[in-house]
């Protein structure tokens, strides 16, 4: 998973649950996009004129695509499983996925194109949305700069979300650790997630990304080991798929589309992966490193979530380690690695956001005051991150909150919108096809904006009431015991 800071640039190689930087973003979202007048008689062509120090072959570009995609939210799919049932769920996950191959296709596609009108070699994702602004119908060119604004927040947004998901990944999983080998001294998830701040504050004042390569590659080799052994545990003693439900109730699906999309997600690595390849050409199409890597990802997406809902069934947990059992250490030393991976991880997701908050408020402070404004920043924003975690801590919910909330916008709505502008006067093909196609995704997309966050938000008011409630009698009967 490498990081290098080119020039003050970075960009990103991985995003889902876990998030890998990587060369060559593109053109930040501060270039102007060029004069919108053909200039040249001759067609310009984008992969002729990319200059790439460190050019990756096709078979590196999947490695980089396969790696962004299979983090973390690979052991959420069980618990995703069961707001769908085994049945709903397996084609589910592949309607989902392939939903969300074809977004990136056209985000992808856009971006080439768009790259023609504006004379650029390659473009970022907030990049790509406001060229498709600038250079679509005249009516919509106003809504450029908003376009290119709007992505490079909802990114931003995003892994803030993805870092609060972090941080209950890990309070939770050393939770389980702890109180299974130390009962006398069992403390709350809030307590574990508040015990995360130090070293967190102190992981993400590190700002050179050549310096945050070794945690990535530690985390990676955790992550392998761990999901090895989740995979042991199981496929050992699977029960008889009738035992569990088929078809859950539709109340659930909102859940079921908001943490597969949470967990499958990758739209924000894409285009760094197809800016650096030495043969772009080969990104798309068939088979394409997209469709390779993709029917990859959805397979082991579906084969875990498949055949850990049929272990564990509606006692699954946000993350399938947490159901590991509490008294072997095999199992138990999963969690603390699952726990240590996420933990180096967040630094590196870190960066993505901070890189974005700095450059907005950069030539707005004396540089005698950047040091100091840095580490104010980055405490306040971990601070922040392990806050709203700690008043949320259902680590399910939070994985279908976010993914309701952002990754449905930025990896579904966006791609939608982006594609239907950027046609709207080059043809929208046979009785506008691409039109309805699009609408289908945007309103599957609110589907999941919508009835996902309701879902998440009411089961956290819920949880959150519980947790009031036992505290209360808790209280009482503490109370009650001094009397006496």
């Amino acid at each position: 998973m490498g990081k290098e800071e080119k020039k003050g640039t970075i960009v990103l190689e991985n995003f889902n649950s876990t998030a890998n930087l990587a060369t060559n973003p593109g053109f930040q979202s501060t270039l102007s996009l060029g004069s919108k007048e053909i200039i040249n008689e001759k067609e310009y062509k984008p992969f002729e004129h990319r200059n790439v120090a460190h050019p990756n072959s096709t078979i590196g570009s999947l490695v980089h695509l396969l790696k962004s995609s299979l983090g973390s939210g690979i052991l959420a799919m069980p618990a995703a499983f069961k707001n769908a049932g085994l049945a709903f769920g397996a084609i589910g996950t592949i309607i989902v996925g392939f939903i969300c191959t074809h977004c990136v296709y056209v985000l992808v596609k856009t971006s080439q194109e768009v790259c023609v009108d504006a004379k650029k070699p390659s473009m970022g994702f907030a990049e790509t949305c406001g060229a498709a602004f600038e250079f679509g119908p005249k009516r919509l060119r106003p809504w450029a700069n908003f376009a290119r604004t709007f992505t490079d927040y909802a990114l931003t947004c995003t892994y803030l979300a993805a870092l609060c998901v972090y941080i209950v990944f890990i309070a939770e999983n050393f939770k389980e650790v702890l109180d299974e080998y130390w009962p006398e001294y069992k403390l709350s998830v809030e307590t574990y997630c508040a015990l995360t701040l130090v070293p967190l504050v102190l992981i993400c004042q590190i700002r050179n990304l050549k310096w945050l390569v070794p945690f990535s590659a530690i985390a990676n080799v955790l992550l392998v080991i761990c999901f090895g052994i989740t995979m042991y545990y199981i496929f050992s003693d699977l029960p008889n798929p009738a035992e569990r439900e088929m078809v859950a109730k539709v109340t659930q699906w909102p859940l079921f589309m908001s943490t597969v999309i949470f967990a499958m997600e990758g739209i924000g690595v894409v285009m760094p992966v197809e800016n650096e390849m030495a043969k772009p050409q080969h990104f798309l199409g068939c088979p394409g490193v997209l469709n390779v890597a993709m029917t990859i990802v959805i397979s082991l997406y579906g084969l875990v979530g498949f055949f850990g809902y049929m272990k564990y069934g509606d006692d699954v947990r946000g993350s399938v380690t947490l159901n590991l059992p509490q008294d072997e250490v095999l199992a138990q030393s999963a969690k603390i690695l699952m726990a240590l991976a996420i933990l180096f991880t967040y630094s590196l997701q870190f960066y993505v956001p901070m890189e974005m908050i700095w450059r907005k408020l950069e030539n707005r402070i004396s540089v005698r005051y950047h040091d100091l404004t840095q580490i104010t920043i980055r405490t306040l924003a971990v601070v922040g991150s392990v806050a709203l975690a700690a008043a949320f801590p259902d680590l399910e919910l939070f994985i279908g909150l976010s993914g309701a909330i952002f990754l449905s916008t930025l990896g579904l709505l966006t791609p939608a919108i982006v594609d239907t502008v950027h046609n709207w006067d080059r043809g929208l093909g046979f009785l506008y096809w691409k039109l309805w196609k699009n609408l289908f995704i945007g309103i599957m997309s609110l589907i999941a904006l919508f009835a996902g966050s309701y879902v998440s938000i009411k089961g956290m008011v819920e949880k959150f009431g519980e947790i009031h409630v036992e505290i209360a009698n808790n209280t009482l009967s503490t109370m009650n015991d001094t009397i006496v």
